[in-house]
């Protein structure tokens, strides 16, 4: 399959443009050239070294990621930066990127994913950045306890052994969820707006804690890289539908 039509299709699915406002990151076809036939995809969370390095092993002749290598762009193509990009040039190695619009996409997005774990049901979006949503908020359908709710995540979740954390400042019975993966904390007054009963995320900044404390919600920090997995994932399903050959590149950071 030609490489722009690929691109053409995930940007479609994703909506990659409604975001080009709103993300620091270069959603999109981040590394490739116009044109290029692709019989192998590899996917991964994120898009360093060793990713790269894997998909060249696999054959990839496309990397898609949830964490590419061009965030506002680039001043010099020097030092680390070209250390990272030369073994994508040098085996001509495709990289497209999604972001924001894979985290919140409200069927194939990493927040749509943690919800699936959990069971929830009546779904609507949640995290409002600008026009859009980058989160997901739904209801189980039996309540959890908050240890229910973090062993559930802890099971399901490729964690790297490390646990999910809770701050228990909220109810002891959860039932409305709010979810923003990957570094979420910052929809926290957003979920207490809701009246949500925890707000599951990846990672916390510190002031979260007194935060949460003084709004009296729980907070769930499942792992940055954790949460993310869902919709790399997804796009590789995709994408097999397609026809191509796909492969998962695992590479947890436990962070």
């Amino acid at each position: 399959m030609d490489l722009s039509a690929i691109v053409d299709r995930l940007d479609d699915r994703l909506r990659t443009d409604d975001f080009a406002d709103l993300d620091a990151s270069a959603n999109g076809l981040q590394v490739g050239p116009d044109e290029k036939q692709v019989e192998r995809v590899a996917v991964a969370v994120d898009g360093v070294a060793e990713t790269f390095e894997r998909a060249i092993e696999a054959d990839a002749d496309l990397l898609v990621t949830h964490h590419g290598v061009s965030w506002g762009g680039f001043d010099r193509v020097t030092g680390r930066t070209y250390d990272r990009l030369e073994p994508l040039l040098a085996n001509d190695l495709a990289l497209y990127v999604s972001h924001l619009p894979l985290d919140g996409h409200q069927e194939l997005g990493n927040a749509a994913g943690v919800a699936d774990v959990l069971g929830l049901e009546d779904r609507s979006p949640f995290g409002e950045l600008g026009p859009e949503y980058i989160g997901q908020r739904g209801t189980a359908p039996e309540p959890y306890s908050r240890e229910q709710l973090c062993d559930e995540l802890e099971d399901e979740l490729r964690t790297g052994d490390r646990p999910v954390r809770c701050l228990e400042f909220g109810p002891d019975e959860v039932e409305d969820v709010a979810i923003v993966t990957g570094s979420g904390t910052d929809w926290l007054d957003e979920a207490v707006a809701a009246g949500a009963d925890a707000l599951v995320t990846g990672e916390g900044k510190h002031q979260v804690y007194h935060e949460a404390r003084e709004a009296g919600i729980n907070v769930v920090l499942a792992g940055h890289y954790a949460t993310e997995t869902f919709g790399v994932r997804a796009l590789q399903d995709l994408v097999e539908d397609w026809g191509l050959e796909t492969t998962y590149l695992e590479s947890p950071t436990g962070l």
